[in-house]
């Protein structure tokens, strides 16, 4: 088990990322539904656009980046390779 699992913080559980990454996909949602019902039909497709790039960047975050648990095991592992290789 490790540290922040232990400590039973949320990062260990990735329960904050999955609700914010949640919230503003529903968010996002949303603005698209806004969009389409008030701006005028020449923007709507590059506003569109945006908005589905967003959350196409929001969920590789989500898929992809790190949890501070692993980039503190990084860091950790890169500090023992400065070490060793000190004289």
């Amino acid at each position: 088990m490790t540290t922040l699992q232990g400590l039973g913080l949320a990062e260990g559980r990735w329960l904050w990322r999955r609700l914010f990454v949640f919230a503003v996909t529903l968010g996002v949602w949303r603005l698209l539904a806004d969009v389409v019902a008030r701006a005028p039909a020449a923007d709507l497709r590059s506003l569109a656009q945006h908005l589905i790039g967003l959350l196409a960047l929001v969920l590789v975050l989500y898929l992809v980046a790190p949890t501070a648990q692993q980039l503190v095991e990084l860091a950790a592992a890169l500090r023992l390779r400065a070490l060793e290789r000190r004289p």
